[in-house]
């Protein structure tokens, strides 16, 4: 956990021992100081290898969800600069599935108007197929 910033879910740090059933999260990371936003989403695992009786085997690792800030550049720069504890990370809803990721993080963007206001978001990009998992 980054214990100098964790990510707030329903006001209470979030850690690895609450992600249940869970794929990953929609975030909302915003800097104190300005009041800009930036809404993403993040899994909680990734790709990886593990040798098994001489064979690579594909499985699933933690991902870099605890340290992670954004894709966006701007925003990382802004951490960099400012400090992580300008920047409030908050889990604003956990998904099931990856598709449940990618559609609350786009109807997130839109309710929030991301791309007419100042916030660090910078286009929404999506393309979402229903989940086999509902």
């Amino acid at each position: 956990m980054d214990y100098e910033n964790p990510w707030i879910y329903l006001d209470s740090p979030f850690t690895s021992e609450m992600i249940d059933a869970h794929v990953g999260f929609v975030y909302k990371i915003t800097n104190t100081n300005d009041g800009r936003f930036y809404i993403g989403k993040k899994l909680f695992t990734r790709a990886g290898r593990k040798k098994v009786k001489g064979k690579t085997k594909k499985i699933r690792v933690e991902s870099d969800w605890m340290k992670y800030y954004s894709s966006s550049d701007e925003l990382n720069e802004d951490v960099q600069k400012l400090g992580k504890n300008v920047f409030r990370r908050e889990i604003l809803r956990l998904c099931k599935s990856k598709s449940e990721c990618t559609y609350y993080e786009a109807k997130y963007q839109f309710e929030l108007s991301v791309l007419l206001v100042n916030t660090y978001n910078k286009w929404i990009q999506c393309k979402i197929r229903r989940s086999t998992k509902l």
